[in-house]
């Protein structure tokens, strides 16, 4: 049910998963991963046409709570869907080192 980031950067670079941010707006502003869909954790349930049933999605959020949370309800929706480990924190650790943090 999770991915670390790297085996999340590699599905993004090979097109074969979309990233979801569940995060907050103001969380985004302080960074955000290029190229993903954002549908903040409290729209998801409204909002589920806007994700594509074909693909895995990646979810993700500050440290992987809010993001492990999401990806379970979307695979209760049927949705194949994965929790991103870590979240953006992670991925600003170890991918993208230049990302801003918080």
């Amino acid at each position: 049910m999770e991915v670390t980031v790297e085996e999340a950067s590699e599905m993004i670079s090979r097109d074969s998963a979309v990233l979801l941010d569940v995060r907050e707006n103001w969380e985004r502003d302080i960074c955000v991963i290029e190229n993903d869909v954002h549908i903040p954790m409290r729209e998801i349930q409204s909002r589920l046409d806007e994700l594509p049933k074909e693909k895995k999605i990646i979810v993700y959020c500050h440290t992987g709570n809010r993001s492990l949370k999401a990806a379970a309800f979307l695979q209760q929706m049927g949705f194949n869907a994965v929790s991103m480990k870590g979240g953006v924190e992670d991925w600003a650790l170890k991918i993208d080192k230049s990302m801003g943090r918080y």
